[in-house]
Formats: C-alpha cells, structure tokens, sequence
C-alpha cells in the first residue's frame, strides 16, 4: 500500500485512480457493438471526470464536506465471475467487468480510509468508497433489468 504524507499525496492518488477510471469506460464505450452499451459506458466515464473534477476542487480550495448515506448492495457481483475486456465482449460480460471494477474500488478507498489517522482523510476516502459503492449498484440493477430478467 502506498504511502501518503499529506492530504495532497491522498488527492494525487485518488484523482489518478479517477482518471483510470475515466479512461477504462471510455475503452469500454469504444469496443461496444451496441449503441445501449456504449451510452452506458459513456455516462461513467463521465460520472467518473466530475469525481475527478471534484477532487481537484478539493485540492485546489482545500475544505471538503461529507455527508454519509447508505447505500443499498444487490451483491450481485459476489456471484459473477469478472472477465477482462476484449472488442466484442457482451453487454452482461462488460456489466460483470464493471461491477467487478467498482468493488474493487470501492474497497480499495474502504482500506484506505483505515490506514490514515487524520479524519479529514478519512473522510475524503469514505466519500469515494460511497461513490463507488452507488456505481456498483447501478451496474447492478441494469444486470438485474436487463440479463437477469432474460434468463
């Protein structure tokens, strides 16, 4: 796990994160066949530049407000086996990569917020776990609509 000295350090990091995030959808959106599955990618990659933008906010003014919510988990992503992208790969398959993706980011900021002491840190890292936590579930609910209901 990397290490941080500073608020800064922890922004830095995030933001790179972001813009892997940003540039994972894009891909995505790019390789999909069809037009439904590239809108979808499209919109995360967008949701994911304004996190991006925010936290260069963040670090530019230096305040950070958080306010916590629950946010509800279908856990479908515990049962699917993720894949990694390829041109043609189907609209489930991409949704599986994704919501494997955003778990992964999720508890990635989730152990973050563990390792750092200063509870404005904290903070920054449990905003973004929530984050992620509500793109999973919305992967998860289009799962849910659109494959689970076909099956």
């Amino acid at each position: 796990m990397e290490k941080f000295n500073s608020v800064d350090d922890i922004l830095v990091f995030a933001m790179k994160n972001e813009q892997e995030a940003v540039d994972f959808y894009t891909r995505l959106a790019k390789n999909s066949k069809g037009e439904e599955m590239k809108v979808v990618f499209e919109e995360f990659a967008q949701e994911e530049v304004k996190h991006k933008a925010r936290l260069q906010k963040i670090q530019t003014e230096g305040s950070f407000e958080f306010k916590k919510e629950e946010v509800m988990d279908l856990n479908i992503s515990d049962y699917i086996v993720p894949t990694v992208p390829y041109p043609d790969m189907s609209y489930p398959e991409a949704l599986t990569l994704a919501m494997a993706k955003e778990k992964a980011a999720f508890k990635l900021y989730l152990r973050l917020s563990t390792k750092v002491a200063d509870s404005g840190l904290q903070s920054v890292f449990m905003d973004l776990a929530q984050e992620e936590s509500k793109h999973k579930l919305r992967f998860e609910i289009e799962y849910d609509e659109f494959v689970m209901k076909e099956n």
